[in-house]
């Protein structure tokens, strides 16, 4: 062994120690390892949106208290992540690297230019999967190409029967004679309002009480679902108010579990249970593959964050309305169960699915605002802003997108809220001028007596507002406009 060499693993998409085959294969040759997180800020991949970077302070908090424990000190820099990568391997001397593989195009193009680099500079270079528990390139149709639609993708990715099982986390490196002292402070990139650099007014409230950062903390949110959620999964995931969902999605945003790991405990829970569990977790695991599905459309496509998968919809007639963007943005489009789900988003950065798909059917067809506008709102607002699923899920409700809703399906807010919402938790929770309402005219107030009005205190217009829209109305238009480009 060459008592000189050492080992660099360049974290981005993967910020944990467990099931993180990259940091494995880093440590096993017993050399030295340094480890690297690099915000990019020359925009060679898409800037992480508000409410990630807040998520992101927390990640990589926990990252490096993980990381010290195995004898890696973990190197924060800002910058272009070539030129930061390429200095850190000649500062350190640093003869291999590692990493965890990326599939949005810009991510993609990055990390082959970077790897062509390396090894012309005779540095050794292996990348790993830890992100999906199916690459893209693994599944493929009959005739060898990329699936477009979900069911038969998902059909395929179980098929190939791979071992899923996650890794332990490794044992320690090999220690530094002297740790180097490179890099930034986290604090001084500023994204939380803890940090000396926060220049933003502090909305993150909400999103302390709820969304504890690092591995731990991942498995905690797990647990806590396996306990009480796990059960009645496949139904109940349906309902805002209940408790039906693992609530992960920012988790496996940052990597702070793995897609593995989830499965694993849902599937150990499920054996254990007997096959009383066998429906939730084969719903469970679909969600797992919808991801992954999400993640093949970004490979395969032609940058779905900001092109039409379907180019017939390069002629869509959306609306320019700022006034209404904003209202819906802010909860405030007199559609109880909408506005619900954007002021949940806002205080949380988080929305409940089906609550997501409310929300981006009233955009895009109630109001007929371009779903680019929907998901940049996600993505700057949302803790859980995933590169694949946040662009594929707005282009499969705007009916854009592979293995999209039809164009015909507008979700009914008022038939969503009563179905969903049965007896207005959700509403209630999040819309709190509306909870005098009885359930009847609690997701249409509209349309309740005036006595009833009064008695709940709800002054439509003052104390929340009129439909900005009306739901008939806006449906035919919706077709009409679907109409032009069927």
């Amino acid at each position: 062994m060459d008592h000189n060499a050492r080992a660099l693993i360049w974290f981005r998409e993967d910020l944990r120690i467990g099931d993180q085959p990259a940091l494995a294969a880093a440590i096993a040759p017993g050399l030295p390892v340094i480890a690297l997180y690099v915000l990019d800020t020359m925009g060679g991949v898409r800037s992480p949106g508000g409410a990630f970077r807040w998520k992101l302070h927390g990640a990589l908090n926990n990252l490096r208290a993980a990381l010290a424990t195995l004898n890696i000190p973990l190197v924060l820099q800002q910058g272009d992540a070539a030129e930061t990568l390429e200095s850190l391997i000649q500062t350190l001397q640093v003869d291999a690297v590692f990493w965890s593989r990326r599939y949005a195009p810009d991510a993609v193009a990055q990390d082959k230019a970077i790897m062509a680099r390396l090894k012309s500079l005779g540095t050794t270079v292996e990348s790993f999967n830890s992100k999906l528990l199916a690459e893209p390139w693994t599944v493929k149709t009959g005739a060898g190409g990329s699936f477009k639609v979900f069911t038969p993708f998902c059909r395929a990715a179980r098929a190939r029967h791979s071992d899923l099982r996650p890794r332990p986390a490794p044992d320690a490196a090999h220690p530094w004679d002297t740790p180097p002292d490179l890099g930034d402070d986290l604090e001084s990139w500023g994204l939380t309002p803890a940090s000396p650099a926060w220049t933003e007014p502090d909305w993150t409230e909400g999103l302390n009480a709820r969304w504890p950062g690092g591995e731990a903390a991942a498995k905690a949110r797990m647990h806590g679902f396996l306990e009480d959620g796990f059960k009645g999964y496949k139904d109940g995931r349906n309902l805002p108010a209940a408790p039906h969902v693992s609530g992960l999605s920012p988790y496996l945003a940052t990597g702070e579990i793995s897609p593995r790991q989830a499965r694993q405990a849902a599937l150990t829970a499920a054996e254990q249970a007997g096959g009383a569990l066998d429906a939730d977790f084969e719903t469970f695991e679909r969600e797992l593959y919808w991801r992954d599905f999400s993640h093949n459309l970004l490979f395969f496509g032609d940058d779905i964050t900001t092109k039409n998968h379907q180019p017939k919809f390069d002629t869509f007639p959306w609306a320019d309305d700022d006034a209404a963007f904003k209202a819906w943005t802010k909860g405030q489009t007199g559609y109880p169960i909408v506005d619900a789900g954007m002021r949940e988003l806002w205080h949380t950065g988080y929305m409940h699915n089906r609550i997501r798909m409310v929300t981006a059917s009233f955009l895009t067809k109630h109001l007929l605002i371009d779903w680019r506008r929907g998901e940049q709102w996600f993505w700057d607002t949302l803790v859980d802003a995933d590169p694949a699923s946040n662009p594929a899920n707005w282009q499969w409700v705007a009916g854009s997108g592979a293995d999209a809703a039809p164009y015909f399906r507008i979700f009914n807010p008022m038939t969503q809220g009563t179905k969903f919402d049965p007896d207005g938790q959700y509403v209630r929770q999040w819309v709190p001028e509306l909870a005098g309402l009885p359930d009847k005219h609690l997701n249409t107030p509209w349309e309740a007596p005036a006595l009833i009005l009064e008695k709940a205190g709800v002054k439509l217009g003052e104390t929340y507002p009129k439909p900005i829209v009306d739901h008939k109305a806006a449906r035919e238009r919706a077709l009409a406009a679907y109409k032009e480009i069927k």
